[in-house]
């Protein structure tokens, strides 16, 4: 808007799982809580969400069995994309016999540690055939640490998306296309819920029916999403990004989606802090 930039191009990209040593990585995750009240406790990452899992799952219902849902159909999804870390296929009883990593969230629930990497131009101008369009973008930030967020249950994705939504001028029926932020089964549950893709308590119950198959009415992470394509840091969340692109231009090959118009991107930082939510639509 400024016109200092035509074209800016994004990139990020980190060797987490070859650069560093499996301590080095369990000692830099024990490092992001609060340095008084939550780091001496000895929790790492996976512990906060696991603590979050179990309130979340007292409050609406949520089941082990409708987390492991989601893993399974991310792994279906990675199945097909011929770059995802993890692509032999999992099922329910797979997820559950997983090894236990913090209660109630087994190994298959989380994430792998990843190398890879991400870039995308965003520019003043269309350049080529392939371009998508920026509709609207929302932001959203309740807490910086998990001991002092207002709510266990309730965060700030419904905030961010409200806030692209309303910017974009679309309705949420509108979208047909969901790229959502997965670093842990029950990440990828409570933002599903909270945003509107699904009821609370119900997530895992529309994976298994098949709503967020590639095939189904709400296409979802469809490279395989941080869960099973992989987790690079930044550049982990990017792609997804490049997925939605891939998506709206009908280039996903296998994977694609039947009448991709309009995607809503939505991802998270910190321990569910952080929101960030972008509406993109097929440039006509």
């Amino acid at each position: 808007e400024s016109g200092v930039a035509k074209n800016i191009l994004v990139v990020a990209g980190e060797n987490r799982l070859t650069g560093q040593s499996r301590d080095s990585a369990i000692q830099t995750l024990a490092q992001v809580g609060h340095p008084v009240y939550e780091v001496p406790l000895g929790a790492t990452i996976p512990a906060y969400y696991g603590l979050l899992a179990s309130r979340y799952m007292l409050e609406y219902g949520t089941t082990e069995t409708d987390l492991a849902e989601l893993a399974v159909l991310m792994r279906r999804h990675a199945g097909m994309h011929p770059g995802a870390q993890f692509r032999e296929p999992i099922n329910v009883d797979d997820v559950l016999g997983s090894k236990p990593i913090a209660s109630p969230l087994k190994l298959l629930d989380c994430c792998p540690v990843s190398d890879g990497g991400a870039a995308f131009v965003v520019s003043r101008a269309r350049s080529n055939y392939f371009a998508v369009r920026i509709r609207g973008t929302g932001q959203a930030h309740t807490h910086q640490h998990i001991s002092a967020a207002p709510s266990l249950t309730h965060f700030g994705a419904a905030a961010s998306v409200e806030t692209a939504r309303a910017a974009a001028g679309i309705r949420m029926a509108d979208i047909n296309y969901a790229a959502i932020y997965d670093s842990f089964t029950i990440t990828l549950t409570i933002l599903l819920e909270e945003i509107g893709l699904a009821p609370r308590g119900g997530a895992g119950r529309q994976a298994r029916e098949g709503r967020f198959g590639h095939d189904g009415k709400m296409p979802l992470n469809t490279h395989g999403g941080l869960l099973s394509y992989g987790h690079c840091g930044v550049g982990g969340a990017m792609a997804h990004l490049v997925e939605a692109h891939r998506q709206l231009t009908h280039r996903a090959e296998k994977r694609q989606a039947k009448n991709v118009s309009l995607a809503l991107l939505h991802g998270d930082g910190g321990v569910l802090s952080s929101h960030v939510s972008l509406i993109l639509e097929a440039a006509a």
